[in-house]
């Protein structure tokens, strides 16, 4: 009882959600500045613009904070040894570090884990703000007779809302359950899954405040984008099995692992799911051969996500004209299986450079960011493309006549 006392420790809760205003209110600030004057629906697409921003930062720094070791910088949640910052846990951060200088509580890892719970808690407000702004959009919309095209949903933003307080759910275990792999992974997934939500609202947003319909695309175009989306989603849930059990490291050759092409592997342990970090469910320790395991499935699952990045990238460009939307996600799709090759050769090569490794998964967050976009701005063509191309050129001849 007194462990789960000191874990969780919630007196300092109501300064950290006062502090997370306080921050909130700069972008709220600007928003209102740039917009002032303009209509309700354009200051609420102005918002979820900079929230989408705003929440991809944020996953960047998570990245960073998982990937300097600083998860547990505070032992604690939500504060820091009770405390709503570090500066009010001095002495008892110096006594960790003084303890073991290099262990997982110091005063520059402390201020890396409570800043990212200062910046999810300013995101999670400007969630609300979201939420209660799609709401007046929706009353507003039906007292005008419900003229024009019909606003998303509010209740996509009182989803997002509700997965964001789930996202605080998984902060808390990954640090009251000591980095538990499991956790630590789905915290990472449930990230995307929210850049994604805000990311589709976002898209429906522009469409609905610039009264622009949506591109239609073939069907078949359309999977491959749901395909790409769920190769990439699969791809983010083993990258974040190998970061969080620490097996970027287990091959650091390239493109053999070991100097083979099949090396040792221990896949039963590897893809144990449910067990602590570093540990079995019988605690005992995980082999090399299991690192070795989940380090090479990405990478064998990484050949396979790339070439269907690229078919659908190519795809895209064929699809969209000049300055049309598609284009410019296929290039998009392009440039970012790209980066994701160079920063995951990186990794390897180079022995886990900290730039590379970020890199690596605001890569991954900007894919699902772009495919979001791309199905979110687009619907399937109910006529087939050659006959809409057919009757687009029949109606030009026309003209010219």
């Amino acid at each position: 009882m007194n462990e789960t006392q000191a874990l969780y420790d919630y007196a300092p809760l109501v300064r950290l959600m006062l502090l997370g205003a306080a921050i909130a209110l700069g972008p709220l600030s600007w928003v209102a500045w740039r917009s002032r004057g303009a209509a309700h629906g354009q200051r609420l697409q102005a918002l979820m613009v900079l929230t989408l921003f705003l929440t991809f930062d944020l996953v960047m720094f998570g990245s960073f904070t998982r990937l300097t070791d600083s998860g547990l910088g505070c032992p604690d949640w939500p504060g820091c040894y009770g405390n709503a910052s570090p500066l009010g846990a001095r002495s008892e951060i110096t006594a960790a570090e003084q303890a073991m200088p290099t262990g997982p509580v110091t005063h520059g890892k402390a201020w890396v884990e409570m800043v990212h719970r200062y910046l999810a808690s300013s995101v999670g407000v400007l969630i609300i703000a979201i939420t209660v702004g799609a709401w007046r959009q929706r009353r507003q919309w039906q007292r005008e007779g419900a003229r024009g095209a019909a606003p998303l949903h509010p209740a996509w933003a009182a989803a997002t809302l509700a997965w964001v307080c789930l996202q605080g759910a998984f902060g808390a275990w990954t640090v009251t359950m000591k980095l538990f792999p499991a956790i630590v992974t789905l915290h990472l997934i449930g990230g995307l899954v929210l850049l994604a939500l805000l990311c589709v609202q976002a898209v429906r947003q522009v469409h609905t405040t610039q009264g622009t319909p949506r591109v239609q695309l073939p069907r078949a175009l359309r999977l491959g984008m749901w395909l790409a989306l769920a190769l990439v989603a699969l791809q983010v849930a083993l990258g974040g099995w190998v970061s969080t059990n620490y097996a970027v490291l287990a091959c650091t050759t390239f493109p053999a692992c070991h100097g083979s092409w099949w090396p040792a592997m221990d896949f039963t342990q590897g893809f144990e799911i449910w067990r602590p970090l570093g540990l079995l469910s019988d605690g005992s320790h995980i082999g090399f051969a299991a690192l070795t395991a989940i380090h090479y499935v990405h990478r064998l699952f990484a050949y396979l996500v790339l070439a269907a990045l690229l078919v659908l990238g190519w795809r895209m460009l064929r699809a969209g004209g000049a300055g049309q939307p598609v284009a410019a996600q296929g290039r998009w799709l392009l440039a970012l299986a790209t980066l994701q090759l160079l920063t995951g050769l990186s990794n390897v090569i180079l022995d886990w450079p900290l730039a590379a490794a970020v890199l690596h998964t605001g890569g991954a967050a900007a894919l699902v960011g772009v495919l979001a976009w791309a199905l979110a701005g687009s619907r399937a063509s109910v006529v087939p493309v050659a006959s809409v191309s057919a009757d687009a050129a029949l109606a030009a001849a026309k003209a010219k006549a």
